[in-house]
């Protein structure tokens, strides 16, 4: 198997329902295959760079995973066919996965979403400690 990532981008106005058959679909491909998900994010509803298709804003997704190359011909074969998916990319990242690289790379991800999470709580606790102050200087004077 190989390791690819694939980023696409929906029609915004689809509903959460439309979201979520294309991704499940797209992931039932991968999975039909004997391929493995490494990771799923959806970014949600973004602006575009430029227009698409007279479409000003689009709904990412990213698709990490591991699967053999007929699986990126058939998912990209479908996306060319359904006009709800505005845009789409795939990259190779690697030659050859096995299990135990496949389990590292989510070990991996899980923990740098861990830290950034950590990170952003950390941010969001400093944001308070600082407002905090800045009453209390403003109040003092």
């Amino acid at each position: 198997m190989r390791h690819y990532e694939t980023t696409f981008i929906l029609r915004p106005n689809l509903g959460e329902d439309q979201f979520t058959e294309i991704i499940d679909r797209t992931t039932a491909i991968i999975n039909g295959d004997e391929g493995s998900i490494i990771c799923l994010d959806r970014w949600g509803i973004k602006r575009l760079a430029y227009e698409i298709n007279k479409e000003v804003q689009g709904y990412y997704v990213y698709l990490n995973y591991a699967a053999p190359g007929k699986t990126v011909d058939e998912i990209e074969r479908i996306f060319r066919i359904d006009d709800r998916v505005l845009r789409y990319l795939t990259v190779k990242l690697g030659d050859s996965m096995n299990a135990a690289a496949i389990e590292a790379e989510k070990q991996r991800i899980a923990e740098k979403a861990a830290a950034r999470e950590k990170a952003l709580s950390e941010d969001a606790e400093n944001d308070e400690f600082d407002s905090e102050e800045l009453e209390d200087e403003a109040n003092q004077e």
